[in-house]
């Protein structure tokens, strides 16, 4: 039977140990006493320079009903207004509704109608909150995603 006892096990450990800590020590002798050393005049970096407050420049505003947001709604309303007429059609030619939340109103043209006209009337609002709150560019980026959407459905719509 082979018994390996605890001092054969750390014999070798605390040989390493104590060299390493022999080998330390020297190290530490070799430090600098801070008293020895001449202090040097401290003067103010030339790069430095104080921090003034800097007031930014106002973001560009405009008014919500421009040039460009006028355009922009009548082209997302004349896409609704088409994604609206293509999908009745399809409805009424045995076809089917692929968006869910479209879907659910698409039993009736009314429905379907409430439905278009809602996201129509969405679009305006979503696009005048991002107005007042100052993100311009999603104002318009709003109208855009949704013509895109709405001319994606009607191409959808006239090809099946």
């Amino acid at each position: 039977m082979l018994t390996i006892g605890i001092g054969t096990i750390l014999k070798p450990k605390a040989a390493v140990l104590l060299v390493l800590l022999g080998l330390c020590g020297s190290a530490l002798g070799q430090e600098v006493s801070m008293a020895l050393l001449q202090p040097v005049s401290i003067e103010p970096n030339p790069m430095v320079k104080p921090v003034e407050p800097v007031t930014l420049p106002e973001a560009p505003s405009h008014r919500f009903w421009d040039r460009e947001n006028s355009i922009l709604f009548a082209t997302n309303a004349a896409f609704s207004t088409t994604d609206f007429i293509a999908t009745r059609n399809n409805l009424r030619n045995g076809g089917q509704e692929l968006n869910p939340v479209t879907r659910v109103f698409a039993g009736s043209t009314a429905g379907l109608a409430v439905n278009f006209a809602g996201e129509a009337v969405g679009v305006v609002g979503l696009s005048y909150l991002f107005h007042k709150t100052g993100h311009h560019k999603l104002e318009r980026a709003v109208s855009i995603l949704n013509i895109g959407s709405s001319a994606m459905a009607v191409t959808f719509d006239v090809r099946h």
